[in-house]
């Protein structure tokens, strides 16, 4: 049974930084491409960051390059969100993603791709 366990949320002045992490079980997690999302209320699910299998490769969606960095540990099951600069409008559910498709393309920008989700973890970021 595949499980993706996020934490590390909550609340934090606009400015401040937080660090998200996704543990994962019952899985390969080195054969598997992983992600962030976020989905804020009202609003649909959109992707945050992604991060190749080896680790090697990142992509963030464009309003939170420079502020977020995606990370990866292998050896514990764990990709990580490191959130700096937080404002207003990061305030989201916060949720993490696995999937098996091996080829890394911009396609991984997008929900279809992914296999496996996480519950999902509160950020919330007051001004």
């Amino acid at each position: 049974q595949v499980q993706l366990v996020e934490s590390g949320g909550g609340l934090v002045q606009a400015g401040g930084s937080l660090t998200l992490s996704c543990a994962a079980s019952g899985l390969t997690f080195s054969s598997c491409n992983m992600a962030w999302f976020r989905q804020a209320p009202g609003k649909e699910r959109e992707f945050v960051a992604a991060i190749r299998r080896s680790g090697g490769t990142t992509i963030y969606e464009d309003s939170v390059k420079g502020r977020f960095t995606i990370s990866r540990d292998n050896a514990k099951n764990t990709v990580y969100l490191q959130m700096n600069s937080l404002k207003s409008e990061d305030t989201a559910i916060y949720y993490c993603a696995a999937t098996l498709q091996m080829v890394w393309t911009t396609s991984l920008m997008s929900a279809g791709p992914y296999d496996y989700w996480g519950q999902g973890t509160q950020v919330t970021v007051s001004s």
